[in-house]
């Protein structure tokens, strides 16, 4: 069964996803919350069709979504990091329990528009960590042939960044050839990896979000929080 919003999906074999942890593993209660990235400034922009495609379906799966629209930011140490557009991609960062990235294929590479918005995004801020422990899902586009690049690229990046890159993603080749003359995604098997990926990325952010604090705690950063704590009372025994 099909609804109007949602053409292509069949509602009988994809349903809104709930933690399957027990009541004493979780705390959250509230949709996952999924931020959303693509890597191009063109009019019209597949990689951001691609990603406006996957919040369609995140939302259909019971998730909270925003999107960074990266027109404006600047290059990375172009500006002071209290630009209007840094500070928004990085409160984005923060907000989010999993993240979406989606970038072309230029050059064999992601784009220079996807990058800077990661470089723009500081591995700690303050007591805060904006993407550690938190989920990340890869897409890319295509103008010719299947190819995987930049999805390799980013994850590398993403475990870079102290993310859960999931195991699946989505490469769409051709990508032009994909989208119909409203902007939306026709049925094809690429479609369906797209919805495998939303719904694999709801399914593992559900289950880690709560737990992200003790999977990434690590000894080394404890022996270095000792040692400060140790500084600071032989300094205030002086």
């Amino acid at each position: 069964m099909t609804n109007d919003s949602m053409p292509n999906l069949n509602s009988d074999l994809l349903a809104a996803q709930s933690n399957p942890l027990s009541p004493l593993t979780q705390t959250a209660n509230h949709k996952p919350r999924i931020l959303l990235l693509y890597g191009s400034n063109r009019p019209r922009s597949f990689s951001r069709l691609l990603v406006l495609e996957a919040e369609r379906i995140l939302q259909y799966l019971g998730a909270e979504t925003q999107i960074f629209h990266p027109e404006g930011l600047p290059l990375p140490d172009d500006a002071p990091d209290t630009h209007p557009k840094v500070q928004e991609l990085r409160e984005l960062a923060q907000w989010s329990e999993g993240q979406v990235w989606c970038s072309p294929e230029r050059h064999g590479a992601m784009t220079g528009v996807f990058k800077s918005q990661i470089d723009w995004i500081p591995l700690s801020a303050g007591a805060s960590r904006l993407t550690q422990g938190k989920t990340l899902a890869l897409m890319q586009v295509s103008g010719g042939s299947q190819s995987f690049n930049a999805v390799n690229q980013m994850r590398i990046l993403g475990r870079w960044m102290r993310m859960f890159t999931i195991p699946n993603q989505s490469s769409v080749a051709k990508a032009f050839q994909e989208f119909d003359d409203n902007d939306r995604m026709k049925p094809s098997s690429y479609y369906n990896r797209v919805v495998d990926v939303m719904e694999e990325l709801v399914k593992f952010t559900l289950l880690l979000r709560d737990q992200k604090d003790f999977l990434v705690d690590r000894y080394s950063e404890r022996v270095e929080t000792a040692e400060q704590l140790m500084q600071r009372v032989n300094l205030s025994s002086i």
